[in-house]
């Protein structure tokens, strides 16, 4: 069973404003309103790939009714611990004039330390050593930078494998506990090492460091490059795909989502990185944060290029 684990998901307000002005009156031309939270992103993505997961996380107020409303109709299985508190709004604004996208994010309400030994414990409820669990995104004010070391040792302990994709601290906390993939872009490698990376050696060099920690696979996103994939008998440059980007909101959920995908079913690696870069190019098409489309991500699939380092 893939598992996605949501601590702080969203309800995902995307404006379109032309030629953007800070401190002006501005207009906005569209607005759209989308159920999200990284790990419920990757879900999306996944129901878009045509297989299946479950949804944990916190939810609060009636912004956490709306999520969970959006994924019952979505027939998205899903589990939410509610919380004190409603669920957080982030804001993105796309200047469509400028090509920019910024992003206003709240932070959404606090739990307490039984809201965390339950989620802990929701979480191992349904782990076995079949488990693929995805720990991505921010996590609430009350939660440790420790939370996803923690979880990834006791999902480890029942033999189920996890995919990280964090930032800061809780990145390297997770780092530690080594979890089977890590999905890191290189501002969150920076930040993790607590060093500058100005060149893609160094890239590599960094991330040969997550491997002594029992990570099996690095996958570095890249943006419109691509990304890079380290492990133990391998460095992979999969080349970006060149297309209309509408928004890059879920680029990165959207690989996560596909690796997920070609792990949990045995794909090899060059299929499963195919797919995954081309899903995350079908999601760069989308407005908001909308999903890819599957016909697209078949058709982007058969572009994509891998080059051996």
């Amino acid at each position: 069973m893939i598992i996605t684990v949501t601590l702080n998901p969203a309800i995902d307000k995307t404006i379109e404003i032309d030629d953007f002005k800070i401190g002006n009156v501005n207009r906005i031309s569209s607005t759209r309103i989308d159920v999200g939270g990284k790990g419920i992103n990757v879900s999306k993505v996944i129901k878009e790939l045509q297989y299946k997961s479950l949804v944990l996380g916190f939810v609060g107020g009636t912004s956490g009714n709306q999520i969970k409303d959006y994924l019952n109709d979505s027939n998205i299985n899903n589990d939410f611990l509610s919380v004190n508190g409603e669920t957080r709004t982030n804001t993105k604004i796309f200047d469509k004039v400028n090509n920019t996208h910024t992003d206003i994010n709240e932070n959404g309400p606090s739990v307490t330390v039984d809201d965390i030994a339950n989620i802990k414990a929701k979480i191992m409820e349904y782990c076995d050593e079949k488990s693929l669990v995805i720990l991505s995104g921010s996590v609430p004010i009350g939660a440790s930078s420790s939370i996803y070391g923690d979880i990834i040792k006791d999902i480890k302990n029942k033999g189920g494998k996890v995919i990280l994709d964090a930032d800061g601290d809780m990145l390297m906390q997770g780092i530690k506990a080594g979890p089977y993939i890590v999905k890191p872009n290189v501002c969150e490698l920076e930040k993790a090492f607590g060093i500058s990376i100005d060149s893609e050696e160094k890239v590599i060099e960094t991330a040969k460091k997550i491997l002594k920690y029992g990570v099996k696979f690095v996958v570095i996103s890249q943006g419109s490059e691509g990304s890079l994939v380290i492990s133990s008998d391998k460095i992979a440059k999969v080349v970006g795909l060149k297309v209309e980007v509408k928004s890059t909101v879920g680029a990165g959920d959207s690989m996560v989502a596909a690796i997920a995908v070609g792990t949990q079913n045995n794909y090899g690696f060059e299929e499963t990185m195919k797919l995954a870069c081309a899903t995350s190019a079908a999601n760069v098409m989308t407005e908001g944060t909308q999903t890819g489309r599957l016909i697209d991500i078949e058709k982007l699939k058969k572009q994509v290029t891998i080059k051996y380092l």
